[in-house]
């Protein structure tokens, strides 16, 4: 298990944060995202598919995370640069997953005994993939 992936662990089961809590706070640590803890209570509103079963929280937290991380100043006047790097991530996480919402990733990876984690940890390994590639790709820190 990588140093990412084990801060998301951390977080997801030893502090018990949902989802996209886990990995928003275990991304802010690892690549240093600045985000302050009162700032980063703004994610939990993504876990448990926004609390609706719609789309995973884990690709919303992916999502926040390469945003944080690529958008210079405004997403709407970079889209032609950061499009393809968030498809990227959505397309990896769809292809490898089966799906990017809770119900078709649910009957998959759901267990009574870890909850979503399954899920959590292969997301997480999906994200961390898609940052390395994206950092050679486009020579980002």
């Amino acid at each position: 298990m990588s140093e990412f992936v084990e801060k998301v662990r951390y977080y997801y089961q030893d502090c018990y944060f949902n989802c996209s809590e886990a990995i928003i706070r275990a991304a802010n640590d690892h690549y240093g995202l600045q985000i302050s803890d009162d700032d980063l209570k703004m994610f939990g509103s993504y876990g448990g598919g926004m609390f609706s079963g719609y789309i995973c929280g884990v690709i919303c937290a992916g999502v926040a995370v390469l945003g944080k991380m690529i958008i210079q100043e405004n997403a709407r006047r970079e889209q032609s640069a950061v499009r393809p790097l968030f498809q990227k991530l959505t397309r990896r996480f769809k292809e490898e997953m089966g799906g990017i919402s809770c119900p078709e990733l649910k009957p998959k990876y759901f267990s009574k005994e870890t909850a979503c984690w399954t899920t959590v940890k292969l997301g997480a390994e999906i994200l961390e993939k898609t940052i390395e590639e994206i950092r050679k790709e486009k020579n980002i820190g």
